[in-house]
């Protein structure tokens, strides 16, 4: 089975985890998910089953949206809640109005410093094994680009805001650094992610909700409609000769879409088939091809 689906990931358990829960549900081993999320987090996990993993690649540059709590006062070894204090608690003198002043300083290009415990790598080894082992590890700044921080509202020493960012952005480095422009040290408390790329915390079901569609024999009720990914690029229905083509990895012709670089082809109103890249003119190649065979006859 091919399929999109937008788990709600709870707090506590780990990407992989929320996969490997979804490949006992689905009875299918092709399952990935669209951008990790730190078992702190709750939200938006998109999840690609069967061929439609090949789609990662158009992903990797997401855009992300996210909400969540700072809390002022000590930072961690790890920039958020789970990790240790790092010395003792501060007193913390600020505003709302100071906050937003300086929440507006992080957006746009900006430089920053991945946590210790992360998954970057130092010679080869994730970050947080290294951090684990009380290793020091020292990471280099890397760009990354905030398109949005506003904080909305600051009581009993915690911040609340909203973030849109571009992938590769670390909310709990934004959390560490505001504390420590503050001066009293500050950690994420808490984040839920709202939205990733095109699918949003609307299009999302918990695990439960899932399972339970699935047991039902509706997992059309769960998952996300083929029409609806990749917004941004076209989309044509197949005739029966063109699909035959593009599931045999044969190039076509589009002359519709001359100026378009990749194109989406449909085979009836719901079956993705490929994601097909122009080589010349009107002429198209399949970069991917998503069914080799129809399951079942199309819609028409």
């Amino acid at each position: 089975m091919n399929a999109v689906l937008i788990i709600d990931k709870p707090g506590g358990l780990t990407s992989h985890d929320v996969v490997n829960r979804v490949r006992r549900i689905v009875e299918q081993r092709a399952v990935g998910h669209l951008g990790t999320l730190d078992p702190l987090a709750t939200g938006v996990l998109p999840l690609v089953i069967g061929n439609l993993t090949r789609l990662a690649q158009f992903y990797t540059a997401s855009e992300k949206t996210y909400e969540g709590t700072i809390r002022f006062g000590f930072a961690t070894d790890t920039y958020d809640s789970e990790g240790d204090p790092i010395g003792p608690p501060q007193a913390v003198s600020t505003s709302l109005a100071e906050l937003q002043k300086l929440a507006k300083d992080f957006c746009g290009v900006v430089e920053q410093t991945p946590p210790p415990f992360s998954a970057k790598k130092i010679h080869g080894v994730p970050a947080y094994k290294l951090a684990r082992k009380k290793t020091e590890v020292d990471l280099a700044p890397v760009r990354v680009e905030i398109h949005e921080f506003e904080i909305s509202t600051f009581e009993e020493e915690r911040a609340h805001f909203r973030s849109r960012v571009a992938s590769g952005t670390y909310m709990r480095s934004v959390a560490h650094d505001l504390g420590r422009l503050v001066g009293c040290g500050g950690h994420l408390e808490s984040l839920r992610r709202t939205g990733v790329a095109e699918f949003t915390i609307g299009d999302a079901h918990t695990i439960e909700e899932v399972e339970s569609a699935w047991g039902a024999g509706k997992s059309d009720e769960v998952c996300v409609h083929a029409r609806k990914l990749l917004p941004g690029m076209p989309s044509v229905t197949a005739t029966d000769e063109i699909a035959a083509h593009i599931r045999s990895g044969r190039a076509v012709n589009l002359p519709e879409f001359s100026r378009s670089k990749q194109v989406k082809v449909f085979y009836g109103q719901s079956e993705l088939i490929a994601v097909a890249t122009r080589v010349a003119g009107t002429l198209f190649h399949p970069k991917i091809v998503l069914a080799t065979e129809p399951a079942v006859p199309a819609a028409r």
